[in-house]
């Protein structure tokens, strides 16, 4: 399908970095571009101005939404009226990803959930490039999904949010992948499961020949998945895509072949990232990947930062920087993931206001002791009540000290906060620095200590 744009009248809303790109794949592809943006701080629309496209920042006053004929939506714009209003004067919303796709002459992956899509979009780019395959890897994870079609890339895999599967009026993934979903951004949305209906919108438009990619185990995402017409390959216990461990080494085994894929040599920690290989191949086999090309995607798999990174071992206790966990599901999931038997938590930050049941319920069956810290400290202490020791701490510092005396060799230190970082830190980024620059003190002799 051809989609034309020259000489029309396009808006885009949001001028962050994915509404920039749509402004700059419109304006190559000949249209009258209008930008607009609710803020007016710097680094909105950088360089947009030079290509003709007029900026409305500080709000949409004077806008005229209604006079044109197509309108792409930033994922971070909530809905508001002029919108709807424009749709019904007969202008096509649409999402920025959706806008990617129709200028994409590529089969497009589309990879989903709460948790884990960015482990397993950049896996399965490995995958491809150890193919040989030239692939974009980008969307809500690095490059926006806007700047694929200029690249010509042969397969385009995309992270998706819930947010960007939203406005969708022809988005076909050859492959669509759903993690799992959590509780997340319930402050965009009426109820769990209009999120939950979100991110299983990269199933809707899947026909015959499509596969659908999502844990057997989920009856939550096998319901998404089977909103299309695409062929269920499941992942876990019984499914297509099975994780086995055998002394003490992960692989994945394929039930229609019962070829296995070895995953010592890949850099994954934590049964659920384990869970993630298994997507990503699944995903790469459904594309016609090889076993050999696979394997070797594997080995040279390099985990992204503050994702259950290895950060470092000190006499006999392993510590893990899982940062980037900034909620209640994702620590539950990488507590409950970790080859180890027992583990010390570091824990908060700041509060989302959400439930911690399931976390201390988890935390019930590995935790040896958990380490408090940020403005959460109280209510998660409050949580977990006598279930299991707990100690403050006041600093990042002073937390890893903490865990490492709380725990016993053989044991974790996961800091997986379930809360975000922006009481005491910058980003996820700097917190999870700072708990690697703690541990790696750890094993630097004291000053008494030193020759």
């Amino acid at each position: 399908m051809t989609f034309q744009v020259a000489g029309k009248k396009a808006i885009v809303v949001g001028l962050g970095k994915s509404g920039t790109s749509a402004a700059r794949l419109l304006v190559a592809q000949g249209a009258k571009v209008l930008g607009t943006d609710a803020g007016q701080g710097e680094g909105l629309g950088v360089g947009l101005e030079k290509l003709g496209v007029e900026l409305v920042l500080g709000g949409h006053e004077g806008v005229d939404f209604q006079g044109a004929d197509l309108i792409v939506v930033s994922p971070g714009v909530p809905p508001f009226p002029a919108l709807d209003e424009a749709a019904r004067a007969g202008a096509l919303v649409i999402g920025e990803v959706e806008l990617a796709a129709r200028f994409l002459n590529a089969p497009i992956v589309a990879i989903g959930g709460t948790n884990g899509k960015s482990t397993t979009t950049t896996l399965l780019g490995n995958l491809l490039d150890a193919a040989g395959i030239r692939a974009f890897v980008g969307g809500n994870l690095g490059e926006p999904a806007c700047n694929a079609p200029e690249q010509s890339p042969e397969i385009a895999v995309l992270e998706v949010s819930s947010f960007q599967m939203e406005r969708l009026h022809s988005f076909r993934p050859k492959v669509a992948v759903l993690l799992n979903i959590t509780e997340d951004h319930l402050d965009r949305y009426p109820s769990f499961e209009a999120y939950a209906y979100a991110k299983g919108n990269c199933f809707e438009r899947q026909r015959v020949g499509d596969i659908a990619i999502a844990p057997i185990d989920d009856p939550m995402c096998l319901a998404q998945a089977r909103r299309g017409k695409g062929e269920l390959r499941a992942i876990g216990k019984g499914g297509a895509y099975e994780v086995l461990y055998a002394g003490g080494a992960a692989l994945v085994r394929e039930d229609r072949t019962h070829e296995a894929f070895s995953l010592e040599e890949a850099d994954l920690h934590g049964k659920h990232n384990h869970q993630n290989a298994a997507a990503a191949i699944a995903a790469a086999r459904a594309l016609g990947l090889s076993r050999d090309a696979i394997q070797e995607g594997l080995r040279r798999f390099i985990p992204l930062r503050h994702r259950m990174a290895l950060a470092g071992r000190h006499r006999g206790v392993t510590f893990y920087d899982d940062s980037k966990a900034t909620n209640v599901g994702a620590a539950v999931t990488a507590l409950a993931g970790l080859t180890e038997e027992k583990a010390v938590a570091i824990l908060g930050g700041r509060d989302k206001h959400g439930s911690y049941a399931e976390l201390v319920a988890v935390l019930k069956e590995k935790a040896r002791a958990v380490v408090t810290l940020g403005e959460a400290a109280e209510r998660i202490e409050a949580a977990i009540g006598s279930a299991f020791p707990f100690e403050r701490a006041r600093s990042m510092k002073d937390a890893v000290l903490l865990a490492f005396e709380l725990a016993r060799p053989g044991d974790a230190v996961l800091l997986s906060p379930a809360c975000s970082s922006l009481d005491m830190f910058k980003n996820y980024s700097e917190r999870g620095e700072r708990f690697t620059e703690a541990v790696r003190a750890l094993s630097r002799p004291s000053p008494s200590e030193r020759p």
